[in-house]
């Protein structure tokens, strides 16, 4: 690493994002992108496209050698970018990032919004900033400060798909269809990960996979006063309730299904452990909690250990039942709740898919209409042990930048691209890390990046190239 100058790479990395980055980065929080999940007229709409043709104009504007980019869209599929840079020496990296964005969403604070660009330091406001509008820049200038600054590199290859918030079901026929051009990276750098605070470079070691879907459960054809057939007619909440604890104990939170967990090993206890002594509280005071919450499970340890190495199940959403103010002594129809079961790494999604089902549809209560339509699956992630150049070069970067050196960590997301990416190569090595902190608040009202980190983010990922070649 002597011969890689940090602090005059951090020099440029600032002036790169200050002088031209940032400001595109702003006109992309400006598109309402939203994924295909949650715009059905996503093609007629344009929006995924017109994020392509920002980032592409702006990659295109900078002073890269050897960069070639091309656009694929297959037919009724979302677009994706595939972007190159031929390398100065030998080796493959593929970097990977996203342009599609979560909904709206409500509650943002005054003079803010989704698709309104605010930059009020350390800050740049609005949807998508920071998942995961800023990967391609950060990628694109990390390979950029090398050249600028005389540093030989691998050949860097960029993916930057539009359907990752729906769960990337497009991608894997983009991996096939463009198999013999992504070659055979020795490093995969995914830029969509989180970061436990703003002192240091995170590097996310595992994610969690998932399982969705809408358990429904109906019990009548129409709605009829509850005076009359309260108690005579079952009531659907009460029926899916039952149901969802065959999956969860509604005490403790704990998942009952074995096919959905693994052991935790001493290494993993220990990471953990590592994880809460530099985060201390924080681990759980970040969240937005109300005052006197507790935690599922108490322990600093193990609080990070339920939010990433364990199963856990949210009702997301709700169907069947009116808002408050338009209920009346109605019994209800039926009940629909979308499930969201995020499983370990090292579950099968398939396998865990299998299990909720058998759980929830078998001898219904009262022979109840149950259904459970899965919506979502995919695999969680853990990332095979760092080549120790890497590690210090990424150490020394971070104590550098950010003045602290780097820490693993456990994402209780979901990415299913690496779980994709895994299968695809499985001898490749990972850097999966971000800027996304706390805060930073994503798919909710005021997502917002966090400038100086992503700036330090990209130089530590710039000493990540040069422990390649070295």
């Amino acid at each position: 690493m002597a011969a890689l100058d940090l602090a005059a790479i951090q020099s440029w990395v600032d002036d790169a994002w200050e002088g031209h980055a940032l400001e595109s980065l702003a006109k992309f929080i400006e598109i309402p992108a939203l994924s295909p999940a949650f715009d059905a007229d996503w093609e007629v709409n344009g929006h995924l496209d017109a994020t392509i043709d920002l980032f592409l104009g702006w990659a295109t504007s900078l002073p890269m050698q050897g960069l070639t980019a091309s656009v694929h869209q297959i037919s009724g599929r979302t677009p994706l970018l595939l972007i190159e840079v031929a390398g100065t020496e030998p080796g493959e990296v593929l970097f990977y990032s996203h342009l599609d964005k979560q909904p709206e969403f409500t509650g943002w604070s005054e003079g803010k919004g989704p698709w309104i660009p605010v930059r009020e330091d350390p800050w740049l406001y609005g949807r998508g900033s920071v998942d995961d509008g800023y990967g391609g820049y950060l990628g694109l200038l990390s390979v950029l400060a090398m050249q600028q600054h005389g540093h030989a590199h691998p050949t860097c290859r960029f993916i930057i798909e539009t359907c990752e918030e729906s769960g990337s079901y497009d991608l894997p026929a983009y991996l096939a269809e463009l198999k013999d051009r992504l070659g055979t990276p020795d490093l995969i750098i995914v830029l969509d990960s989180g970061a436990g605070d703003y002192e240091r470079l995170w590097v996310t070691t595992s994610l969690r996979g998932l399982v969705g879907g809408t358990l429904s459960v109906k019990v009548s054809r129409e709605g009829v006063h509850s005076g009359m057939a309260g108690g005579i007619i079952p009531s659907s909440f009460r029926i899916a309730r039952n149901l969802i604890s065959r999956l969860e104990d509604e005490d403790s939170g704990r998942i009952l299904l074995p096919e959905l967990s693994v052991d935790i090993s001493d290494e993993l206890r220990l990471e953990a452990q590592g994880i809460a002594d530099v985060l201390g509280e924080a681990v759980w005071t970040d969240l937005p909690v109300l005052d006197g919450l507790e935690p599922q499970t108490p322990g600093l340890c193990e609080v990070v250990l339920s939010g990433n190495w364990r199963p856990s199940l949210s009702v997301t959403g709700v169907d069947g039942m009116p808002s408050i103010a338009n209920a009346g002594n109605v019994l209800r129809t039926n009940t629909d709740l979308k499930l969201s079961m995020r499983i370990p790494p090292g579950v099968e999604s398939a396998d865990a898919q299998a299990a909720m089902e058998n759980a929830l549809l078998a001898n219904p209560p009262h022979s109840a209409d149950v259904s459970f339509e899965a919506d979502a699956a995919a695999n969680g992630f853990s990332a095979p042990a760092m080549a120790e150049s890497m590690h210090a070069a990424l150490d020394e970067a971070s104590l550098a930048t950010f003045g602290n050196p780097m820490q693993v960590f456990f994402e209780g997301g979901t990415i299913p691209f690496l779980a994709m990416m895994q299968e695809s190569y499985p001898d490749a090595s990972f850097l999966v890390t971000g800027s996304l902190g706390p805060g930073g608040n994503a798919h909710g009202p005021d997502e917002k990046l966090h400038i100086p980190a992503t700036k330090a983010v990209t130089t530590c990922v710039v000493a990540a190239l040069a422990s390649m070649v070295e």
